[in-house]
């Protein structure tokens, strides 16, 4: 049973950083894609960034201008995402996903075939 669990959120000053990471289990991770999502009530969610499976390539939503990372470490089955410069309206349940679209950092949703829970990030202003 693939199962992706993401930790780190937490409420966090405008300006300030977080760092999420998403552990994977039940799947060989180094053959997927990994990307992170975002959700606010009565929006559809959203793309933030992607990375592939060796993590040769990223992707990130144009929003982000330089202020998140993803990388992954295939030896311990992790995603991280770096957020920094955090803005008060990037408030949302944080999400990661994976795709077995393994050469490609999707942005589609509908790629990934599994997703964890999510974590809630606030940002106060």
């Amino acid at each position: 049973q693939v199962q992706l669990g993401e930790s780190g959120g937490g409420l966090v000053q405008a300006g300030g950083s977080l760092r999420l990471s998403c552990a994977a289990s039940g799947l060989t991770f180094s053959s997927y894609s990994m990307g992170w999502f975002r959700q606010t009530p009565g929006k559809e969610r959203e793309f933030v960034g992607a990375i592939t499976n060796s993590g040769s390539l990223r992707s990130y939503a144009d929003f982000v201008q330089g202020r998140f990372w993803i990388s992954r470490d295939n030896a311990k089955n992790t995603v991280t995402l770096q957020m920094n410069n955090l803005k008060p309206k990037e408030t949302a349940v944080y999400y990661c996903a994976a795709t077995p679209n393994a050469y490609a950092s999707s942005s589609d949703s509908t790629d990934y075939h599994y997703w964890g829970q999510g974590t809630q990030v606030t940002v106060s202003s």
